[in-house]
Order: C-alpha cells, then sequence, then structure tokens
C-alpha cells in the first residue's frame, strides 16, 4: 500500500479571497495513522508513506516508534520514500508515487486536493487511486473517514474484492501546449489573465472556455458552474464544454460556487457536450489555462488543445464496502452460547446448526 500526503494542500491563496478553512498537519498525520490501523484490520502487510518537510511523516514516524505492543490496534510495517531528495513542489507527489509502484504499491491513496490527485493520477498509471479531500476545492477527491477509506482501500489492495465492480476508470482532460501535457482530473480553463501569478482562479470575468469531466450540483470549484446548467454524472462517459463570458453579455448567468465562501454571478454563453475522444482547441489570444483550479500553462504560439480520455482507475469506497458485506469479509463468526445465526436471530447452544 502507498500512502502520498501532500503538506502544503489546503494552504493556497483562496485561504484569503475566501472563507476557507484551514487543513492543520496534525490531522493529515492522524489520517494517515487512521487509514494504517484499517489495513492492517484488511492483512495489508507493508506500507509506504511519502516523507516531507511539513511535519506529516515526522509525526507519523513519532507514532510508530511510541507504539505498544499488545496494546495499540497492529499496523502494517512502515518504510518511507527517503531516497530522492525532497523538492517542495509536486515532483515530491510524482517520485513518491512511482517508488511505491515499483515497490510493489497495489493502491495509493493520496491526500490533498484537486491538484495532489492530478499529480498523483498522472504517475499512477493502472494501479488503483483512492484520493481523500485535505485541499481546498476537492472536486475530485472525496470528504471520507480515512478508517473506512483505509478498510476499502486494504480490501482491493489485497484482492479480497474484485476490482471488476469495486474499482471504476475515471475520466480525464489531456491538455497539450507545444511540447506541454498536462492532465486534469476535474476541468480545464482558460483565462485573460496575464501571468501564472498565485495560480488559483477566482474572478470569472476572465474566464472564457471551461472543459469539465464532470459536473455536479453540490459541487465546489468551477464545475459547479455546468454542475447548476447541465450537471454531468462523475460515471457517464461525457463530459461538458462551455463558454464564458460577462454576465451582461450572456445569455445565461449561473450563481456558482467557485470557491468556498464565494459565490458568484458567472455568464455562460453556450454549452455543449463533450465526448470521449473530442479534441477542442482554446481560441485564446493571449492569456493562461488553469488546470484543475490553477493556472498552468501561459498561451504563446502554440495551440492549446483539450481532449477528453480516459483516466485513473480509481476505489469505490461505497462499492467496496458493500461487497465486504455481502461477503461477509469484516464479520467473523463465534461458535459459542448466544452466537447468531445466518437468519440474524440469537442462537442459544441447544439449537446451533452443524456447521
Amino acid at each position: 500500500m502507498g500512502i502520498v500526503a501532500n503538506p502544503a494542500s489546503g494552504r493556497d491563496i483562496r485561504r484569503l479571497v475566501a472563507q476557507a478553512s484551514v487543513f492543520p498537519t496534525a490531522e493529515k498525520a492522524n489520517m494517515v495513522r487512521r487509514l494504517l490501523a484499517a489495513f492492517a484490520t484488511t492483512g495489508v502487510s507493508r506500507a509506504l508513506l511519502s516523507t516531507d518537510l511539513g511535519g506529516i511523516s515526522a509525526a507519523v514516524l513519532r507514532a510508530a516508534r511510541t507504539r505498544r505492543p499488545g496494546k495499540d490496534a497492529p499496523w502494517p510495517r512502515i518504510e518511507f520514500c527517503e531516497d530522492d531528495p525532497l523538492t517542495g513542489d509536486a515532483r515530491d507527489t510524482t517520485n513518491a508515487v512511482h517508488r511505491m509502484i515499483d515497490a510493489g504499491a497495489r493502491v495509493i491513496v493520496c491526500l490533498g486536493g484537486d491538484g495532489t490527485a492530478r499529480v498523483a493520477a498522472a504517475a499512477c498509471g493502472d494501479v488503483p487511486l483512492l484520493a481523500l479531500s485535505t485541499g481546498t476545492n476537492n472536486a475530485f477527491p472525496q470528504m471520507r473517514e480515512a478508517t473506512v477509506a483505509g478498510l476499502a482501500a486494504g480490501l482491493v489492495a489485497t484482492g479480497a474484492v474484485d476490482e471488476g465492480t469495486t474499482v471504476h476508470r475515471a475520466k480525464a482532460l489531456e491538455v497539450s501546449a507545444g511540447q506541454r501535457t498536462e492532465l486534469a482530473l476535474v476541468d480545464v480553463c482558460a483565462s485573460l489573465s496575464a501571468h501564472v501569478g498565485s495560480r488559483a482562479l477566482w474572478n470569472p470575468a476572465e474566464l472564457t472556455e471551461l472543459f469539465c469531466t464532470f459536473a455536479e450540483p453540490d459541487g465546489i470549484g468551477l464545475s459547479s458552474i455546468p454542475g447548476l446548467l447541465c450537471p454531468t454524472p462523475r460515471r457517464v462517459p461525457n463530459g461538458v464544454a462551455l463558454r464564458l463570458g460577462p454576465p451582461e453579455q450572456a445569455s445565461l448567468v449561473v450563481e456558482a460556487p467557485i470557491a468556498p465562501g464565494l459565490v458568484v454571478p458567472v455568464g455562460v454563453r453556450d454549452w455543449r457536450p463533450l465526448r470521449p475522444g473530442d479534441t477542442a482547441e482554446i481560441a485564446l489570444p493571449g492569456g493562461v489555462v488553469a488546470v484543475d483550479g490553477e493556472r498552468e500553462i501561459e498561451v504563446g504560439a502554440a495551440p492549446v488543445r483539450v481532449r477528453l480520455r480516459a483516466g485513473p482507475r480509481c476505489v469505490d469506497v461505497p462499492a467496496v464496502l458493500a461487497e465486504a458485506a455481502r461477503l461477509g469479509l469484516l464479520v467473523r463468526r463465534n461458535h459459542r452460547e448466544g452466537s447468531v445465526n445466518d437468519d440474524g436471530h440469537l442462537a442459544h447452544a441447544g439449537d446451533r446448526r452443524p456447521d
């Protein structure tokens, strides 16, 4: 099992322009500890953890050294990815995921926001990914209790459940500009902003085009715009493309929650479905292209193209736990007086069924 925890997630400029909460390092470390306890329950014997300069890996190491054998719940054997020098940017996630896969990780769990999940997805290949939300907008990673997520990831990693029904292929947007290619799990947006700058987007007046892999009515971030106008579920093959403009010049205006605490009017000129394999060219004479809500590419002479394609394989937590319940994977039968029969009724010593 591999765990990547981003110490920088949930700490961007949106905490200044909106009322987003801060996800503390201590809680990220606690989530890792809860994951480890759940892994051990499912039979995972080895876990590889990313190292960081923010204190997450250090807190987990301290906890591991103070555990009491026989009193504390067991953990898998822990190894840290320490061979690659830390850079303090997305390369740390990429290097850690590659090292985990080379070491035989069967599932990668990442703690972060959309950006962390995007980087992990680009590096994990066909190894299943489970993204937990510890970031800002968090349209792709879902907010789940780490203990439950750890049980699901462990059951997949140990082969206790069929991946055909518990691991699903997500959609992705491939963005190409000259020699550069980026992967987006949620959205790609063209902006008239002159520079990458602080990366985050929060001024809808500068947005011109938006492409989304999915759009949920209860989502947050740029994908909430089509989510409230033309919902597109995660599990359907299509995405959606929109042309945006100033509200006073657009045919439709959506009051969209584009960041925590920030609901703004966004003008939509028109929209259309984006089908698998469809390629669109962004018509932007200058500006930047944001990938999953963060400005990444400054538009130059090279055209910018966006294509909807297959994305990472993702662990479906509800499907895994439903299968575990159906198979009784987390249920142990005690053959003693007062045990429970297969029909759920209390059994007594004199009326037990023969095995």
